[in-house]
């Protein structure tokens, strides 16, 4: 006579809901990866040379305003009191009060969030489309003139650094040919892009720019195997061509890998377009985070890069369960 164990609903639950179960554990992972993160952070801001309250306040300051200024920002107590009070306020929504200016953290990077965001939503949107359509046909018609074409385009696009693509399109579309488009985007204070649509095409047309050759090349080296596979050489025996084969048979099978290129692109998106904002002064994290290093402001700096780090967990997450659930082979896997 057989026992039940402490395992057996654990093991049973894995045996029922294989994608749940994954999604838990990606889930328990994120949160620990996320808690190591921000001691990283807290750690490498309080190990920068210098003392940030003097750094604030500049060197002329008399040693009563930058003992003031310390104790304000609570710098004298222990590092392990700061840590433990920054990290409760992190989980209640409390990013704390700004070293350098009056007001709250989050009011003074939530709109550079939020810019940014918009930011990765126009650039994915129109990236994605171009890159996979682009990629399909170069893999379907491999060493003819629009795959060559192609290839040379996108090596010629990243090879350029972020900046010379900026001001291409700034001489091109605002100062040069054309005077379309406005070559800074002139959006101050707590102001969102939203409302200007004009100041995010020169900076969403130059990260397109950027990350289509990228994001091509990474979608066509799966649509290759794809195309070179049996069933998709079976499907052409029946007399299926064209757009019909392209879509119905191999990009089912590009999705998976496509999906895990998508993200890698828009973690590019979120944290590593700091270069573009700051060509076109764009509002958004990436721009906020360098001037914020600048002037010394720890808890802005803190709450930026815990913000980047979250969302790119996030992300990651979300493209593996992706993953599993447009593959069925992974989905059925025992875990």
């Amino acid at each position: 006579m057989s026992y039940p164990t402490a395992a057996t609903p654990i093991s049973g639950l894995r045996q029922r809901h294989p994608l749940l179960t994954f999604a838990a554990s990606r889930l328990a992972w994120l949160v620990v990866t996320l808690f190591v993160i921000s001691v990283l952070v807290f750690g490498a801001t309080k190990l920068l040379p210098g003392d940030p309250a003097q750094a604030i306040l500049g060197l002329t300051a008399t040693p009563e305003r930058v003992a003031v200024l310390r104790e304000q920002l609570g710098l004298n107590r222990p590092v392990l009191e700061q840590y433990l009070s920054w990290l409760g306020g992190m989980v209640h929504g409390d990013f704390g009060k700004s070293a350098v200016a009056d007001v709250t953290v989050w009011s003074a990077i939530g709109p550079k969030v939020a810019n940014s965001l918009w930011l990765m939503v126009v650039v994915t949107i129109f990236a994605v489309p171009i890159s996979v359509v682009l990629a399909l046909l170069s893999a379907n018609r491999q060493g003819g003139p629009l795959d060559r074409t192609i290839n040379a385009s996108t090596i010629v696009l990243a090879a350029q650094p972020e900046f010379v693509v900026g001001i291409a399109t700034v001489v091109l579309l605002s100062t040069g040919v054309f005077e379309w488009f406005p070559a800074v985007s002139l959006v101050f204070g707590s102001e969102s892009v939203v409302g200007s649509p004009k100041v995010i095409v020169l900076p969403a047309l130059t990260l397109t720019l950027l990350v289509v050759p990228y994001l091509l090349r990474l979608v066509r080296a799966s649509a290759v195997e794809v195309v070179e596979s049996e069933y998709i050489r079976a499907a052409q025996l029946r007399g299926v061509t064209g757009w019909r084969l392209l879509l119905r048979h191999a990009f089912p099978n590009v999705a998976p890998p496509m999906l895990q290129a998508i993200v890698l692109t828009i973690v590019y998106l979120v944290g590593g377009a700091v270069i573009v904002e700051t060509v076109f002064s764009f509002p958004g994290m990436g721009l906020a985070l360098v001037q914020a290093v600048r002037i010394r402001d720890l808890p802005i700096i803190q709450a930026l890069v815990l913000i980047i780090a979250a969302l790119y967990l996030v992300l990651t997450a979300v493209a593996d369960v992706l993953t599993i659930v447009l593959t069925p082979r992974l989905r059925t896997a025992r875990r």
